[in-house]
């Protein structure tokens, strides 16, 4: 199995550490294109105008800043530098020993900048999404498709992909047969009426994370899949349905939460 998350805007930045290095990350040969990101968001976040390029607003000036620095700054786990409402409600800051073992065999972690990362790949803390349009190169979602494709192609195999990342984050790399290609959907069922909440899928989204990186067997099947989504308490999660297979793109596992 491998599972997909994607990064966390809210990053905890290290305060101690070496910087990154860039041939210890996942798929190492990747470490030319990785520079040319990294360089290209230093340049950026260096110019008058890197809040609007970027996206973000006065609030954030501080990490947009600490873009100049990317290279020297100190580096952390991934999963506990990314500490958003997904890698909180998966506990992934307290991955350690057998399970983070297991974590980095089995999840991804997606990135504008870094591509992608295993829980225990050492990165600084960063400020660039994967919907942020790069002057004179595009999305970075693009950028990345030829660079991920084999390594990820490779990965997944024969086998289960469960995907829970956003539409920008899959740009970066869409699964393909023979791997079995599943999304995650969350959706509120307040008195019989569903509905989705952005805030609530991801910290669903988290659950079930935690569930699969760590636990002793992994699912093998959509089918597995979606009875490990069912054995989550019940407090957190109603039920779990699996829809049908389509011809073309991911089957949908959707997960009812109480509203």
């Amino acid at each position: 199995m491998l599972l997909l998350l994607p990064p966390s805007e809210g990053k905890t930045a290290p305060t101690a550490g070496d910087p990154v290095d860039l041939e210890a990350l996942c798929y190492p040969e990747l470490a030319a294109h990785r520079r040319r990101m990294g360089a290209t968001l230093a340049r950026i976040s260096a110019q008058k105008n890197a809040l609007q390029v970027l996206g973000v607003g006065e609030s954030l000036a501080s990490a947009v800043r600490a873009n100049t620095h990317i290279w020297d700054a100190p580096s952390a786990p991934a999963h506990t530098v990314y500490t958003g409402v997904l890698f909180d409600a998966a506990q992934a800051g307290t991955w350690s020993g057998d399970a983070l073992t297991r974590a980095d065999t089995r999840v991804r972690i997606f990135s504008a900048l870094w591509g992608a990362l295993r829980p225990s790949d050492a990165i600084p803390a960063y400020r660039m999404s994967m919907g942020t349009r790069l002057p004179r190169t595009g999305l970075p979602g693009p950028l990345w498709v030829h660079h991920l494709r084999p390594r990820l192609d490779a990965d997944a195999g024969t086998g289960l992909v469960v995907d829970c990342r956003s539409n920008d984050y899959v740009s970066a790399w869409r699964p393909a047969p023979p791997a079995t290609w599943v999304s995650v959907r969350v959706e509120r069922d307040d008195e019989g009426k569903r509905t989705v909440v952005s805030h609530m899928a991801k910290h669903t989204r988290g659950l079930l994370a935690a569930h699969l990186a760590a636990a002793p067997e992994a699912p093998a099947t959509a089918d597995e899949l979606c009875d490990m989504a069912r054995d989550l308490p019940e407090e957190q999660v109603l039920t779990a349905e699996l829809g049908p297979r389509p011809e073309k793109g991911p089957q949908e596992l959707t997960m009812v939460v109480e509203g």
